[in-house]
């Protein structure tokens, strides 16, 4: 989601790995279950999309790129 140029990698390790546990979390709610590999890295990425999106919506990265 072009933000590798304002996070470093072990913040876009850390968001990944939240993301996906976010993605898991709303799927569970939604009653999805992700029974195969292929359907776990999709709501894995989905998660991660989503938490991203949240990010950016509340400023979060424009206050990184104001620091550096």
């Amino acid at each position: 989601m072009k933000t590798n140029a304002q996070m470093g990698i072990l913040a876009n390790v850390i968001v990944g790995v939240v993301g996906s546990f976010l993605g898991v979390a709303v799927a569970n709610a939604l009653g999805v279950r992700a029974h195969t590999t292929p359907a776990a890295w999709i709501v894995a990425i989905l998660g991660a999309a989503l938490l991203i999106g949240l990010l950016r919506a509340l400023g979060v990265f424009n206050r990184l790129a104001r620091v550096h």
